[in-house]
């Protein structure tokens, strides 16, 4: 669990192993300084420099070869959050395709959701997604993640499960999904020691127990297949190689074996020239040792889903002992090992980023399900992407040879919506190896499945009962809901007519009272939260038409502000149509001058916050944020404000709310944190839940602008024990 010291000199060896160009390297090392001098003076849990860390993800970027651009976003992919650097100050420096590579990678700070779940399925969706547009995004992030995991154990246990649960959940299937088995291998490891360290130190010892023991036998095989191979004049590397930790106690778990019975525990690969040596090799390995039925597997005919190509056979030895071979060739063995990035390893003189995304996009379909695909809630996608990508192990095929992946328990409909959203809708019938089959035949490996569609048909909704992906699910209730909205389009029209007609049976104006503006006024009382759902309840007589008028009456009846707002714009527009004035808060409303304008003391804007003004009676322009609440539901008194061009030179006070579980010297950290970046803090009140030991802060700071407190928010987050960050309304 110890980690090398990594020095300057072992980085830019790496680089240089497989970096020529002049001005790549002269990037990379301005890129190093940079983010040393951005990082300097930060330091981590265990005491280390911070750059300590981003050295390390450099690194291991460096060690899949991958091109400068990636390595430089792995040198700066905490200099925005972390430190004092703008978006523009960035590309100005870098450029637009490293900083959206940073910006991809940098988590989301200022965005508020329910709960710490949601969260964290939106910060993944929003790697995912970016992973879909650009893999470098993913492998910036792995590396990230891989020092965070080998550095764990300066966290406290309950965060150290909690980081290992997500690396195990999310972070390691997708580096198994993109074939970076090194990483994924590790990772798993890793997980497992923090998440059941009795059960890893139970098997790492008897792992260690027959390490002699094992190391002989293989050995011995290995003398024996070399001179199999050399005797016919085949080209080979020959290796053993031991099976890492979890994946040991994976199968102990789910096939219920004891340690003595893991079948592949003593493997060996062969790496040599050609598809063809492989076959071979596999013939004479056959014809010399008897293989155990049923356990060879040609990935190199079907490859797995993560490009993945090798041959695999268990045989028994001449000692009466099991052993797993592996066969491939060189190029496999580098696509086994580093993945995706073994396709886009760093070409010199030849790099086309563009080019090589397309080409590995179109080897791993599977991405397409990384995109939104229509699914606003990122649990929902989350969910999707856990169980319809990560835990997907069947592979069928369309007769056309396409593999397509599915979880256990998958039927022809859930293969249908994952060839395409359209081929799912029309689908009629399914033949499963030239055979007809009812649509709720479970598929298993192997099968090649070709589905009948027809133009005119629509999916059931009984098909919710039987499909396994959520993927699926989701598109068929999508396709209900489209429908339940397409029926309330064509009743819009029958809830207007019968509004008009009794409005004139009462000898309402219609002319003045159906209005849409009016209407909207009416929407929250009788809780229709569109104009369609409200004239969709009329049509369906659960809102009746004559509560309906006698509100909209009643409401033309109050006297309204509207007027004297309007004179009071119409008369400071007519002083100077270009006049504009600028309050001490920086704040400017076009085409008014001499009124007072002040900022909001309830939500406190701040430079660079999106502002709107409320026109109060007496006291001038209150500037609020757009989001705040006090404002939400006044549209007669709002107007358009914004911030001057020059940003003033005084500061601006922002109210933020902590939650965080209770412990000592909390306080002593929070204040730590927000003073390493020059911000001052003007009041405090902190309270305890004595019932679920959390703790409640609320601060007053005095900042530059947003950019500046979000900066500061970002940080406060990572302070140890803190659950949230937010901006304060009062």
């Amino acid at each position: 669990m110890k980690n090398v010291e990594l020095t300057k000199e072992m980085f830019e060896e790496q680089i240089k192993s497989y970096i020529k160009k002049e001005d790549s390297l002269a990037l990379i090392e301005k890129a190093y300084n940079y983010a040393k001098e951005k990082h300097e003076g930060q330091f981590r849990k265990s005491g280390e420099p911070y750059f300590v860390h981003i050295q390390a993800v450099a690194y291991e970027l460096a060690k899949l070869h991958v091109g400068p651009s990636t390595i430089c976003a792995g040198l700066l992919h905490d200099v925005i959050e972390d430190c004092d650097v703008t978006g523009e100050e960035f590309i100005s420096i870098y450029g637009m395709e490293i900083y959206m590579i940073v910006e991809a990678v940098t988590k989301i700070g200022n965005l508020k959701f329910a709960d710490e779940k949601e969260y964290q399925a939106a910060n993944h969706r929003k790697i995912l997604m970016a992973m879909a547009k650009d893999i470098r995004v993913i492998l910036v992030k792995l590396c990230d993640r891989l020092h965070n995991m080998r550095t764990l154990e300066f966290m406290r246990p309950e965060k150290q499960k909690r980081i290992a649960k997500e690396t195990l959940e999310v972070y390691a299937p997708i580096a198994h999904r993109l074939g970076l088995a090194e990483i994924k291998n590790e990772l798993e490891d890793l997980c497992f020691y923090y998440l059941d360290n009795e059960k890893y130190r139970e098997i790492a010892k008897l792992v260690e127990n027959k390490k002699s023991e094992r190391d002989l036998q293989v050995n011995q095989m290995i003398d024996d297949i070399s001179k199999l191979l050399t005797e016919h004049n085949l080209p080979y590397r020959i290796f053993g190689r031991s099976k890492h930790l979890y994946s040991i106690n994976k199968k102990m778990v789910q096939k219920g074996k004891r340690f003595e019975e893991i079948l592949d525990l003593l493997a060996i690969r062969i790496i040599t020239q050609t598809e063809l040596n492989c076959y071979e090799i596999l013939g004479y390995i056959h014809a010399t040792y008897r293989p155990i039925p049923g356990r060879l597997k040609d990935y190199i005919a079907v490859p797995k889903m993560n490009m993945y190509r090798s041959l695999h056979t268990t045989i028994v030895g001449n000692d009466g002992r099991i052993y797993e071979i592996q066969i491939r060739t060189e190029e496999m063995d580098q696509v086994a090992e580093k993945g995706v990035a073994a396709h886009w390893a760093y070409k010199e003189g030849n790099y086309d980023s563009h080019l090589e995304q397309k080409e590995i996009v179109k080897e791993l379909d599977w991405l397409k399900a990384f995109k939104e695909d229509e699914l606003d809630n990122a649990s929902n996608y989350m969910d999707t992407v856990i169980g319809d990508v990560f835990n997907a192990n069947v592979y069928c095929m369309t007769p056309k040879g396409r593999v397509i992946d599915l979880p256990v328990g998958s039927n022809p409909i859930d293969f249908a919506y994952r060839i395409h959203t359209e081929v799912g809708h029309t689908t009629v019938g399914a033949i499963v190896n030239g055979a007809l089959v009812p649509l709720s035949t479970v598929l298993k490996t192997g099968d090649v499945v070709e589905i009948r569609t027809n133009k005119n048909s629509t999916p059931s909704e009984d098909w919710l009962k039987i499909v396994k992906t959520t993927g699926a699910k989701n598109k068929i209730r999508l396709y209900f809901q489209k429908k339940e909205q397409e029926e309330k389009e064509t009743l819009v029209k029958t809830g207007e007519e019968m509004l008009k007609q009794d409005m004139i049976k009462r000898g309402v104006d219609v002319e003045e009272y159906f209005d849409k503006e009016k209407l909207e006024k009416l929407f929250n009382f009788f809780r229709t939260p569109t104009y369609l759902d409200f004239m969709y309840s009329i049509a369906k007589k659960s809102l009746s038409t004559s509560s309906v008028i006698e509100k909209l009456v009643k409401l033309g009846k109050k006297e309204l502000d509207e007027d004297l707002l309007q004179q009071i714009v119409e008369k400071n527009k007519s002083k100077s149509k270009a006049a504009h004035e600028t309050s001490k808060s920086g704040v400017t409303v076009k085409g008014i001058t001499g009124m007072k304008i002040n900022l909001a003391p309830c939500c406190a804007p701040i430079y660079g916050d999106e502002i709107i003004g409320y026109v109060t009676k007496g006291q001038g322009i209150k500037v609020h944020r757009a989001d705040c609440p006090n404002i939400l539901k006044e549209k007669s008194r709002l107007i358009s404000v914004e911030w001057d061009e020059i940003k003033p030179e005084h500061k601006f006070e922002a109210n933020i709310k902590i939650f965080s579980k209770d412990r000592a010297y909390l306080l002593t950290d929070l204040i730590t944190c927000i003073s390493q970046f020059k911000a001052n803090m003007l009041s405090v009140n902190i309270s305890v839940n004595q019932e679920d030991l959390t703790a409640t802060a609320s601060l007053t700071l005095s900042v530059n602008d947003v950019e500046h407190l979000n900066t500061i928010m970002a940080n406060l987050r990572k302070v140890n024990s803190v659950i949230s960050v937010e901006r304060a309304v009062k």
